[in-house]
């Protein structure tokens, strides 16, 4: 009996005790194998795809997949990529598990259109330093990195290739294809309605009285054409030298019929030749082909100085009635609008050199500033073309400041009331802009 209540049996008391570390051991690997099941089963849940960058030049993949390890603390994902399945994928980039969200992606709606939560995105363009080749197949691996552990995505593929159409910028076609035909319905609107109004601006409206004065008193008008041509290229492709020369023939046409003597000197050679053809072209169209002498339009200096000293000195012996200053200038501005205030001349300038507007609204008479100067034409001629061109414009600067005004109020309305409808609304907006 008693031996067989003896506890201190040494046969059962050492073996009782024995099993406690291999408990633990046994539960300590348990739980590591459940731990390691439950980041595998995760690992394995990762689903994704590779794909040709759409509306782009060529030369990137996207790579779109669903992560499960944002709340894993130091979690990264790392991109590697090659260009053969079997081998070796190279280190593209490695980011945090909480970042690249396609919902965050920098591109409209109508691409993007409505991700799914927890999906990321990342865009591919080099291996090695080096840019993708378009037609080439490459192999992609998106590798988890959780601490020591490091686990790895199934295998995806794409070939970058060319696209025909950036779907991105649908926005500007369809802007583009609004305007144009706001344009031509203008056009169309100034051919069967000629009384269409257009805002007179005083300094188009002196036009006509400078041009009297010259007749009354006989003495020249001097037009220069600026200095734009010589920027770049050194052509007449200067927007405002453009304007300076259809201005040009408006005034040539009201000179001949007024029988005015018309002085344009230049700096620019290939604008001479296009100055000459169309004061010869308004003299025609006035019906004074006669009075029209090819040394009205004449070279002086291309350098700006020497160019701006003989203007000077033709100023001070003719001493013109009236002095156009049109196109775009540089410091010769106020050396030129001086010299003809100091003889008494009135002066009529037009500019969109915003650095120089100062100096001419300073010492001239009327000043077209801006988009003026490219008004002026249609002012004068009314020519339909011009007149619904104008008109066109008008209306797409109308519709650019309304939709200015209505995403300044859904912005507004989104940080104030914080309601999701407005920041949706004020989304869409942002992206059609």
């Amino acid at each position: 009996m008693g031996i067989l209540l003896n506890t201190s049996d040494p046969s059962t008391g050492p073996r009782s005790r024995s099993k406690r570390p291999g408990s633990l051991l046994l539960l300590g690997l348990v739980f590591a194998l459940l731990l390691s099941a439950r980041v595998l089963a995760a690992d394995s849940r990762l689903t994704g795809e590779a794909f040709d960058m759409p509306g782009d030049g060529g030369g990137s993949i996207g790579l779109r997949w669903q992560g499960h390890f944002e709340e894993a603390g130091e979690a990264h994902y790392q991109i590697v990529l090659s260009d053969w399945e079997q081998g070796v994928f190279q280190p593209v980039a490695t980011i945090p598990a909480n970042t690249h969200y396609e919902r965050d992606r920098a591109a409209p709606w109508w691409v993007i259109g409505t991700p799914q939560a927890q999906t990321h995105f990342f865009q591919v363009s080099t291996l090695a330093d080096s840019p993708l080749l378009d037609g080439t197949r490459y192999f992609v691996k998106i590798r988890t990195l959780i601490g020591d552990e490091q686990f790895e995505s199934p295998v995806f593929s794409a070939v970058p290739q060319p696209n025909w159409f950036q779907w991105a910028k649908l926005n500007n076609l369809l802007f583009m294809l609004a305007f144009g035909a706001g344009i031509l319905l203008s056009i169309r609107s100034a051919r069967t309605k000629p009384t269409l109004f257009l805002r007179r601006i005083p300094g188009i409206d002196a036009v006509e009285e400078a041009i009297g004065r010259a007749a009354e008193t006989g003495r020249p008008i001097l037009y220069l054409t600026g200095s734009g041509e010589l920027i770049g290229r050194g052509d007449a492709s200067n927007m405002s030298t453009i304007a300076a020369t259809v201005l040009l023939g408006e005034v040539a046409k009201r000179s001949a019929v007024s029988g005015t003597a018309l002085t344009v000197p230049h700096r620019s050679p290939i604008v001479m030749a296009i100055a000459q053809d169309m004061v010869k072209n308004a003299y025609r169209t006035a019906g004074r082909p006669d009075a029209y002498a090819d040394e009205s339009n004449f070279f002086i200096a291309a350098d700006q100085f020497a160019y701006t000293a003989a203007v000077d000195g033709i100023m001070l012996r003719e001493r013109p009635v009236v002095n156009f200053f049109i196109g775009y200038y540089y410091a010769e501005s106020l050396l030129l609008a001086e010299t003809g205030a100091a003889i008494g001349a009135m002066q009529i300038a037009g500019t969109d050199a915003e650095h120089q507007l100062p100096f001419f609204v300073a010492t001239c008479d009327y000043t077209l500033i801006g988009e003026e100067l490219y008004a002026a034409s249609a002012y004068l001629s009314r020519d339909p073309a011009l007149v619904g061109t104008l008109r066109g414009q008008d209306l797409g600067k109308g519709f650019l400041l309304v939709g200015l005004v209505v995403g300044t109020g859904l912005l507004t309305l989104g940080e104030v009331t914080g309601v999701t409808i407005w920041e949706t609304a004020t989304q869409i907006f942002h992206d059609f802009r």
